[in-house]
């Protein structure tokens, strides 16, 4: 008996790594807090974050165990709900004891307890997810299909790396953005990075706790979705600060332009001359 539950366990844990492994190959399974679990422990989940120097990817999975009599876990949305521990809003909340939540996004993803008062005093999770560039990308739906347009790198020679408050803005305004053009970032990854925010408020203050997209391999192909004001600026304040940003106006897609197909233009006077020619041709008999 034993060696059959043995065998039926040892098949369980194959076909969960088949199914991580058929999602995304590269995807990790992160137990929070390690052998101490989601427990009340006073500010330890940064340090847990960190350890290791932990990198979340897109398809990694977090496991929160705990005693759901006492405890649970809530995702919130944004650094403010995360710092204030504000639980009026939450994106998800999970009380089942030992909950598998998987990243499926890139950016800031923040998780607290309900119990207020252990949550003002640090038991709460904040992580980093980045995209992998060996991750699969989903093709786009049929109705989603955007038009192949123009691919520009930012800051052309220069690239993503020059430290001046208006070099990027220029760069930006003598060029028209539209919905299916593309922007390549090019940059030392060790160093940098790129953060895609989502207003102006943000962008001003150089503002990254709250990203769209967040992307670090030094060659980032960001493709532009929708028309509007699109924002970017690097994670690190002092070269943010110091004008390593860029706003770009995007506009809808291009209106082509069919110009029907005119009959080609007859010279109507030469055949009425022929004509009048004819009319006064009269044959001899």
């Amino acid at each position: 008996m034993a060696t059959r539950t043995s065998i039926l366990s040892l098949v369980f844990a194959m076909m969960m790594s088949f199914t991580v492994l058929s999602g995304y190959s590269w995807a990790r399974v992160y137990k929070v807090g390690d052998s101490e679990g989601w427990t009340a422990k006073d500010d330890v989940y940064y340090a847990w974050a960190e350890r290791d120097y932990k990198e979340f990817h897109v398809g990694d999975s977090l496991v929160f165990e705990y005693d759901p009599i006492i405890n649970d876990v809530t995702q919130v949305s944004g650094g403010l709900e995360y710092e204030f521990c504000d639980l009026s809003s939450p994106k998800a909340v999970y009380n089942t004891g030992h909950e598998v939540v998987t990243l499926t996004e890139p950016g800031f993803h923040y998780f607290i307890t309900s119990n207020q008062e252990q949550c003002v005093l640090g038991h709460k999770l904040e992580v980093l997810v980045v995209q992998d560039p060996s991750s699969p990308v989903p093709p786009p739906t049929p109705s989603k299909t955007l038009p192949v347009g123009n691919t520009y790198k930012v800051g052309d020679s220069e690239g993503w790396k020059v430290y001046d408050s208006d070099f990027y803005n220029k760069w930006s305004e003598e060029k028209q953005f539209h919905v299916g053009d593309s922007l390549i970032f090019e940059y030392a990854d060790e160093v940098n990075d790129v953060y895609k925010i989502s207003g102006d408020l943000e962008f001003m203050t150089c503002d990254p706790t709250s990203p769209v997209a967040v992307h670090k391999t030094g060659h980032d192909l960001v493709r532009l979705t929708e028309p509007g004001v699109h924002y970017f600026i690097t994670s690190n304040s002092g070269s943010c600060e110091a004008g390593l940003k860029l706003r770009v106006m995007v506009g809808p897609v291009p209106k082509v332009v069919l110009y029907p197909n005119f009959p080609k233009k007859v010279d109507f006077s030469a055949m009425e001359r022929l004509n009048n020619w004819l009319k006064t041709f009269k044959p001899q008999h």
